[in-house]
């Protein structure tokens, strides 16, 4: 089973890229969209139903244009989940669930707070929120892949310039923690990992990989591969022996984020 995950930072713009021809030759089975920046009635084009996949928008209503997660697959859902019960963060369109079976594979979008104080407060009020949820999901005996753009680094290996960056938001101490705290493994930043947590499926794969997912649009960020590693797919325990294989493709460029690919044997 092949699950991709990637912030399209506008899936007309991304489209307009290529990105659509790119993700008909990867054969996946879901894929996890983020950052649509569109409502679902702007998406009629049969482009964005790509080879009679199952598509499903979460739009943002606070605001057209903005944020919007979606999720195309391959066998249809026995279910589809949009909110978590916090209109705040269900209301910017960042969560979509796709259930099969045992299985579910969700499509997050973190707040980004690079815009300021008020987002960044944002940012933490939806850590808060997500925390106990994701224990409870972790404690329940389903199946979860987690896909997604956290905002959030966990280590030196996941971004070029990691002192300079200490002060920034996708990079501070109480985002890293948060993440960290919740992963089972010795590649964070120092924050004592739990004896039972998630799996980040990248560092389960390439523990000791320089690789990233995002690179600013500034300067030449991306010429210069001075990126960050902040998408994921976080998954439960239970899949940790399922996990064949990833890769993220940084070219060609459908976005200032790469798509980020996983192979389960499921």
């Amino acid at each position: 089973m092949r699950i991709i995950s990637f912030n399209a930072n506008g899936i007309r713009s991304a489209a307009s890229k290529g990105f659509f021809d790119w993700l008909r030759q990867q054969d996946a089975d879901v894929t996890c969209i983020q950052e649509t920046k569109a409502q679902e009635d702007q998406l009629a084009d049969p482009v964005f139903r790509p080879d009679g996949r199952h598509c499903f928008y979460r739009d943002a209503i606070t605001r057209k244009g903005y944020s919007g997660v979606a999720i195309y697959s391959k066998r249809e859902p026995d279910e589809v989940l949009t909110k978590l019960g916090w209109a705040p963060f269900d209301d910017e369109g960042r969560y979509i669930e796709a259930r099969y079976g045992n299985l579910s594979v969700v499509s997050f979008y973190i707040p980004s707070g690079s815009s300021g104080d008020e987002r960044q407060g944002f940012k933490y009020e939806c850590m808060d929120f997500l925390a106990p949820i994701f224990a409870k999901w972790l404690r329940s005996k389903r199946d979860y892949v987690l896909c997604g753009d956290w905002n959030i680094v966990r280590a030196r290996n996941d971004i070029r310039n990691w002192t300079s960056n200490q002060k920034n938001s996708g990079c501070l101490p109480r985002e890293r923690a948060w993440l960290n705290g919740m992963i089972a493994d010795a590649c964070g930043d120092g924050t004592p990992a739990p004896a039972q947590g998630w799996v980040d499926t990248f560092r389960a794969l390439r523990p000791e990989a320089v690789e990233y997912t995002w690179w600013s649009n500034r300067g030449a960020a991306r010429a210069n591969d001075v990126g960050w590693r902040i998408d994921y797919q976080i998954v439960t325990p239970s899949l940790r022996p399922a996990l064949r294989d990833c890769r993220i493709t940084a070219v060609p460029r459908f976005s200032d984020h790469a798509p980020y690919a996983v192979d389960y044997a499921l």
